[in-house]
């Protein structure tokens, strides 16, 4: 045992020392009686000030089982949408970028709905906060504060850091005032955890518990590399894996809600899925394997403007590899209206590069049934189809359980406007377009407002 302990200590040691040579000069390696000793102190003696607690105060409405009786509403003379309220209380953390101008950056739910919002130092000082403006689909808020003498913290590349780095959490968990714990960066780009609209969070195992929440994660230069945002908590506490947004997807809300007071963001005009090994051997994509499938063109939209086409296969944004939806979605979401992307997409199995400008869209709205054919078609059987009223599809009417279409992963109100990469119209050239390949059925179908294709065997 204290050979291990001996070992953990040389090997904790020697990562250490793998910081910058600027770090190293600041952390004292010596202790009173001359022992080799790592420190984060000094570091974060310059870091901790530009970390605040955040306290939030607002008004919740309260449902009360005797304000929904008629008589005693009607005896008491209760107003008609009468409903009592109470003050509530909530605290979480935040993060000085702009010492000159008190800029405060935090998360969107740690200020919701919040009537008052206090900012306290690290020396104790509070000071009252105006709300700058705010991104839930990201959940970054932006607060000003009018004090002197604050301390900033620096916003580091979040997309240098890598699995493995150093990181430290600092915030004010359970309300207990500021806290740090440390840890490594566990994984990058987390997303499809239904937190926010927009997800490309940075994992660490640095304990980050309620009340973290808009607190900073550093790198040991003290950097800020992310702000704290969630945890997955089965338990109810802390078990190692946490959640930050990275500071390049915070700075794009960040510049917008100090320019705007809001963050207006744009769209390409698809609808997209990600590529499936399925997928690929249906578009005949012998050696890729990933990317970002766009299953719909909005007509009018930016793609459509551009000259993408359904069927074209993402595989880069402006240079950078994307390989699921998520990827492709945060990339074009973090751009502003009017600029400009090069997207790098196989179509036919050729490599091409198109630019698209970003542009402002309605949701296109998805035709509803009315009638219903049952289909001729083996591999949809137990489908009832029908045209569109409009004429440009095929609408599951009804499904039976069990049958084939169903475990074919259709689902009623899906429409059907491709077959085997043929556009179809109506049940007439859907039976057409079908009838042309054996071994599987393509489709490319409309759900619930979006667009995927789907592999029938």
């Amino acid at each position: 045992m204290r050979k291990a302990a001996f070992f953990a200590s040389l090997l904790l040691a020697a990562s250490l020392n793998t910081v910058s040579l600027s770090t190293q000069a600041a952390l004292p390696f010596f202790d009173s009686q001359g022992e080799k000793l790592p420190s984060l102190a000094p570091m974060l003696k310059t870091v901790n000030p530009a970390v605040v607690n955040i306290a939030v105060t607002a008004t919740q409405k309260v449902n009360n089982p005797l304000l929904e009786d008629p008589f005693f509403r009607h005896y008491f003379k209760v107003p008609p949408g009468y409903q009592q309220e109470r003050k509530s209380q909530a605290a979480g953390s935040g993060v000085i970028i702009d010492a000159d101008k008190g800029t405060v950056i935090t998360n969107s739910h740690v200020v919701a709905e919040a009537d008052e919002i206090m900012v306290v130092l690290h020396d104790g000082k509070s000071y009252p906060a105006k709300l700058v403006g705010k991104d839930p689909e990201v959940d970054i808020a932006v607060l000003k504060i009018d004090a002197k003498d604050l301390t900033e913290i620096k916003l580091a590349d979040s997309d240098t850091i890598e699995v493995g780095d150093y990181v430290v959490a600092i915030g004010n968990p359970f309300g207990l005032g500021q806290t740090v714990t440390t840890g490594i960066i566990s994984a990058l780009g987390r997303s499809g955890l239904g937190i926010e609209g927009y997800e490309d969070f940075i994992q660490t195992d640095a304990s980050i518990n309620p009340g973290n929440s808009g607190g900073a994660l550093v790198n040991l230069k003290g950097e800020l590399v992310g702000i704290n945002t969630a945890i997955l908590a089965p338990g109810g506490g802390n078990v190692g894996i946490g959640f930050a947004i990275p500071t390049n997807m915070a700075r794009v809300s960040l510049d917008q809600i100090l320019e705007h007071g809001e963050v207006k963001r744009g769209q390409l005009g698809v609808y997209i899925q990600d590529l499936t090994p399925e997928l690929a051997e249906a578009f005949g994509l012998k050696k890729q394997t990933q990317g970002v499938v766009i299953a719909k063109v909005q007509p009018g939209g930016a793609a459509d403007k551009a000259g993408l086409k359904e069927g074209d296969v993402v595989t880069a944004v402006d240079g950078k590899t994307v390989t699921r939806g998520a990827q492709l979605r945060n990339r074009v979401g973090m751009q502003r209206i009017g600029d400009s992307v090069k997207l790098t997409l196989l179509r036919g199995g050729d490599e091409q590069d198109i630019k698209v400008t970003i542009t402002k869209m309605d949701e296109e709205t998805v035709a509803k049934a009315s009638g219903a054919t049952k289909s001729p078609l083996k591999k949809l059987q137990g489908a009832e189809l029908q045209d569109t009223p409009d004429g440009q599809g095929v609408v599951i009417a009804s499904i039976e359980p069990g049958s084939p279409a169903a475990q074919s992963g259709l689902r009623r109100g899906d429409v059907i406007v491709a077959a085997n990469r043929q556009r179809v119209h109506n049940i007439g050239e859907l039976n057409k377009a079908s009838s042309q390949q054996d071994d599987h059925l393509l489709l490319q179908i409309l759900r619930a407002g979006a667009a995927l294709y789907l592999v029938i065997r």
